[in-house]
């Protein structure tokens, strides 16, 4: 049981490393967000899971949405998690999380047409990134 809870408690502290690189987007508006709930909703899979695996791909095997107090403004996250190959052969598991806001606010749908316009100029696609 101790094995468990480190390892669900390090996918959780993963999982806030990734939501916080949102929130750098706000760091001039809010230096200190704070979750304020998570809930698991392993059987809901979100649009985008739907689309992807329309193309193809595999449904998550979890996915939990994270409420995020952003001084005062709650900032709904949804986090598809995906099981992966390992790149290390000792560590024979692995997983994937795909962390974003919500497609929710004005806000939210900015953040994520943004970042994904950074990503499409820096060519990160170009080398699986």
């Amino acid at each position: 049981m101790t094995n468990v809870i480190t390892i669900h408690n390090a996918v959780n502290e993963r999982c806030w490393q990734e939501v916080l690189k949102w929130e750098q987007l706000h760091k001039g508006e809010c230096d200190c967000p704070k979750l304020v709930k998570f809930r698991g909703r392993p059987r809901e899979y979100s649009p985008k899971a739907r689309f992807l695996n329309f193309l193809g791909f595999k449904l998550p095997f979890d996915r939990h949405d994270w409420v995020v107090d952003r001084c005062g403004t709650d900032v709904r996250y949804i986090i598809d998690f995906y099981n992966a190959k390992s790149e290390d052969p000792r560590q024979p598991i692995a997983m994937h999380l795909d962390a974003r806001p919500a497609l929710d606010s004005a806000g939210a749908i900015a953040d994520r047409l943004y970042i994904q316009g950074v990503w499409t100029l820096s060519g990160g696609w170009l080398n699986g990134r």
